[in-house]
């Protein structure tokens, strides 16, 4: 053998601590058989693949030269929605992690499982130790876990569980889950009663374990600009009259915004196209030219409108309008903030009027916008008509939905109404809808118009009974102004009588968005 050669020993052992992946469930299956044989044995492989899909950081596994044999499993949750009594079945949504929350403050552990071939080299350790890093690293105040006392039936007849866990905390009695768990730095914060009812040998009872993470660092608490728990939403149920020039338009959208900063409104919303009465301004009498016509007022009314807002101290949806851009046309919602910035959503869906009529493109991108009063989401009009633009954005936690519309007929706005009605429910959120009213029959196409300005809510014991929160006399110029409670939505998605959000079957079915 040459000197440039290297032996290379076929060691006993090659671990390697790493991410669970959907292709390990054979291996994970196989040791649940093994630990849990008397509690049910494995979960099934839907369990599995919602649990690794929904949070891929929080599922860690320690492979032996190919083969999974210890794993962990752990979810993080808005503790204070839970609380200290609770049960195995409701903190991990059924063991689907439909209680994940990348927003909360708690790294729960679900599960950690040593093959017992490998009870000796301390891999139970080696996922505690990965779990705590984790929770470090995503700054989270606490590691809580609910722990099986699996030796506490040899002892029922002769103690309580509190006492029970006394002397395993004394080292008089020896229990391997609880000692383990107390050896690496854990708690008992308190006891679990029925958490896991099927586990004969704890009896049911479980152990609250909590570790502290002393890195944590909280957010500074904002004496002023924080987050409110509820919203004011005031609504313009538009007029469209004929102007003379875009000052005249501009007059009447600051008459409005005036009126509903009065009211101490947070948001002041106008309908789609609410500048469309500007079309008669255009020398042509073709409906095509007189959209791109339109389009030649957007920035002057845009400044206006971002002026209003900070002046004002009110957040402006400015419904829509019509904006060209590479030479082509779109439908664009611009939210203009009371801090002074601006920011976008385009219509992704033109209607067939609108594409061939006036030649009109959609956009590629939808987001949810951070307020100083919560996480919003604007769908223009024929947008909230295709649900998997509202779940996209609920999974992106937003809380309320605005809608500005136009339609000419009353089955054109029932379409609008349903599905917004729709959204809020299924998404677990409030929707707000605006429109104009009245005529323009100096302009080609848009001589007429249908609207009824509505507020949604979900539908649940908390809300309304017909889940409307409030809405206008149709077809006649007013505004609306609602208060909307923030916090009847985090209540909703963990107290409701169904809960949308966290029993949707992630292991099943989900909606991704696959543009830029």
């Amino acid at each position: 053998m040459s000197q440039d050669q290297t032996v290379v020993e076929d060691t006993e052992h090659h671990l390697e601590l790493r991410k669970l992946r959907l292709d390990d469930y054979e291996h994970v299956k196989e040791l649940m058989n093994q630990v849990y044989a008397s509690v049910g044995g494995a979960w099934p492989y839907k369990n599995f693949k919602a649990q690794v899909t929904t949070f891929p950081d929080g599922q860690i596994c320690i492979e032996d030269k190919g083969e999974v044999v210890a794993f962990a499993i752990s979810v993080i949750v808005d503790y204070e929605q839970f609380g200290d009594k609770h049960s195995y079945d409701e903190i991990t949504g059924d063991a689907y992690l439909t209680t994940h929350d990348p927003n909360g403050d708690v790294l729960y552990g679900v599960e950690v499982i040593v093959s017992p071939d490998y009870r000796g080299l301390r891999l139970g350790r080696r996922l505690y130790e990965a779990r705590k890093e984790l929770c470090r690293n995503l700054n989270l105040k606490s590691i809580m876990a609910g722990g099986r006392i699996p030796n506490y039936g040899s002892y029922a007849s002769e103690m309580t569980p509190y006492e029970y866990i006394e002397q395993v905390k004394s080292k008089d009695i020896y229990d391997p889950i609880l000692t383990f768990q107390l050896s690496n730095g854990f708690e008992v914060k308190q006891v679990l009663h029925a958490y896991l009812p099927e586990d004969q040998d704890s009896h049911g009872y479980a152990t609250l374990l909590q570790w502290h993470n002393i890195y944590y660092e909280p957010g500074n608490p904002k004496l002023f600009g924080g987050l409110k728990p509820s919203a004011r939403i005031g609504c313009v149920q538009w007029q469209m009259r004929y102007f003379e020039n875009v000052a005249e338009m501009l007059q009447q959208a600051e008459y409005f915004v005036d009126a509903l900063s009065d009211y101490k409104c947070d948001v002041a919303l106008f309908p789609e196209f609410f500048n469309a009465p500007l079309m008669g301004l255009s020398p042509s009498e073709s409906s095509i030219d007189a959209i791109w016509h339109l389009a030649t007022y957007t920035d002057e009314i845009l400044t206006a409108m971002s002026h209003l807002a900070v002046s004002y101290n009110i957040t402006i949806i400015a419904g829509s309008m019509p904006v060209v851009e590479d030479d082509e046309l779109y439908n664009v919602s611009y939210i203009c903030k009371r801090d002074g910035t601006i920011e976008s959503q385009y219509k992704l869906h033109p209607t067939p009027h609108e594409k061939s009529d006036w030649i009109m493109k959609g956009g590629n991108s939808l987001r949810v916008f951070d307020t100083d009063f919560g996480k919003i989401g604007v769908l223009i009009c024929y947008d909230v008509e295709f649900p998997e633009l509202g779940r996209i954005l609920s999974e992106q936690e937003m809380q309320i939905l605005f809608v500005p519309f136009w339609t000419d007929t009353k089955n054109g706005y029932l379409r609008v109404r349903r599905c917004a009605q729709a959204r809020a429910i299924e998404n677990e959120c409030y929707v707000v809808i605006a429109g104009s009213v009245g005529n323009l029959p100096k302009v080609d196409n848009v001589d007429i118009q249908y609207g009824q300005t509505a507020v949604f809510s979900p539908s649940d014991f908390a809300f309304p009974h017909d889940a409307i929160v409030s809405e206008t006399t149709p077809n006649t110029e007013m505004t609306l102004i609602v208060d909307l409670d923030l916090e009847k939505l985090r209540r909703l998605q963990n107290e409701g009588s169904v809960r949308n959000y966290l029993d949707r079957r992630r292991d099943l079915y989900r909606v991704e968005w696959i543009g830029n």
